[in-house]
């Protein structure tokens, strides 16, 4: 009996979980609102999933508000970077669309490329914010890191961009979703995120994961 009314354990820790599951996809929303606060915002998620919702740790929503606190002013900065250059990509892709499928032939063609191309941004998109919240990086470095990453990991690039891609529809698509889905979609990214990070950043390891010392 006493198994059951433990916190740490059974439907209780179940019960916890849900409610950071929601919780914190709420708080995302409500910050991201905005919009100049979603690199922040997105960060503080990626950090607090990694710590709480995958590592088990308790409080967090105090995680969160510390993270964003954090990275307020970086998140911020790449942010208002972010917003025109993905306004122009959305311009230039409209456009290709629009040509591409009502003139065909090769505009069609270079519309196809143009649709694949965009892989690279949206990988660098993907990356930058897991890296704000593991990392402290200034907003060069940052950009710097993510474009290497996305050109490294590759096929983790594609993963993490077509996983991203499909909860954006989802959200698009049923609005109630989102009440769980941002938690859950950082959650899937980070089972490709943070086994590269750990290949450059071995401290980041769970305790379970470390390396075992030699006798």
């Amino acid at each position: 009996m006493s198994e059951f009314f433990n916190p740490e354990k059974g439907i209780w820790a179940w019960l916890s979980t849900l409610v950071d599951v929601v919780g914190l996809s709420v708080l995302w929303i409500a910050l991201c609102l905005p919009v100049a606060t979603i690199g922040p915002a997105t960060a503080a998620l990626y950090y607090t999933v990694v710590k709480c919702v995958r590592g088990r740790e308790g409080g967090a929503f105090g995680y969160y508000l510390r993270s964003f606190r954090d990275n307020f002013k970086t998140g911020l900065r790449t942010t208002l970077i972010l917003i025109p250059a993905a306004a122009v990509l959305l311009a230039v892709h409209h456009i290709a669309r629009w040509y591409g499928t009502r003139v065909g032939g090769f505009l069609y063609i270079l519309y196809a490329a143009q649709y694949f191309a965009l892989m690279l941004p949206a990988g660098v998109l993907c990356w930058l914010f897991p890296l704000l919240g593991r990392f402290d990086c200034n907003v060069k470095n940052l950009f710097g890191t993510a474009f290497r990453l996305t050109m490294v990991h590759l096929p983790s690039t594609v993963v993490i961009v077509l996983l991203t891609a499909q909860a954006v529809a989802l959200c698009v698509a049923l609005w109630w979703p989102v009440v769980f889905v941002p938690v859950i979609a950082m959650l899937l990214a980070s089972l490709f995120t943070e086994r590269v990070f750990r290949k450059y950043a071995p401290e980041l390891a769970e305790p379970e994961e470390a390396p075992e010392e030699e006798e």
